[in-house]
């Protein structure tokens, strides 16, 4: 399915999805795509009740057999050099989202993604904020509008608890990297 691509998958802050991302990285690299990780500042080196960042490093680097790509410096020439063929954001944080649709590239996740959009290549986002429906609204909207960017389609995750919540669509991740590969947005992007 993803015979010689490369696909960049990128971790930021969603502590509590994190230990179930792995999973789906396992999944899309047994469909043949090498997987190149990068994870933000904060996954990298801040602990938490949900687990610890060395151990996150280690298992993305375990599962993908390559060094995780985490400080602006090392995920620049991801675009100058052309590294892939699609980069995944997921999670994707209501702060990432935020920052990357007012262009702030203050963080790995989001200097790989400004390096990767120059090569006009498919972004993939998987949402995973609280906010989605309240002050992120605006900004998921803003990134629904940009081109080579799409998503995974999302849904509330926890209506009653959490009305404002959003969480991307586990089933629906290769099938949105598929269409992101053709420049489709996969569809209906609200599951």
């Amino acid at each position: 399915m993803f015979e010689n691509k490369v696909i960049g998958w990128a971790l930021t802050g969603s502590f509590c999805t994190i230990p179930e991302v792995f999973s789906d990285i396992e999944k899309v690299a047994k469909e043949n795509a090498k997987i190149i990780p990068i994870a933000s500042e904060i996954v990298a080196n801040m602990d938490t009740r949900m687990g610890e960042s060395a151990k996150i490093i280690e298992k993305l680097e375990e599962i993908t057999k390559e060094k995780v790509i985490k400080n602006i410096n090392d995920a620049e020439p991801i675009g100058p050099k052309n590294m892939l063929d699609a980069l995944i954001i997921l999670p994707a944080t209501g702060n990432t989202i935020a920052k990357l649709s007012h262009g702030i590239t203050d963080t790995s996740v989001l200097m790989a993604a400004k390096a990767h959009l120059r090569n006009n290549k498919p972004l993939i986002i998987g949402v995973s904020t609280n906010d989605g429906l309240s002050s992120n609204a605006r900004n998921i909207g803003d990134l629904l509008n940009k081109k080579n960017i799409y998503f995974v389609p999302f849904k509330q995750d926890d209506p009653i608890n959490k009305p404002n919540s959003l969480k991307y669509d586990k089933e629906q991740i290769i099938p949105a990297i598929e269409n992101a590969l053709t420049n489709k947005q996969i569809q209906p992007i609200l599951s």
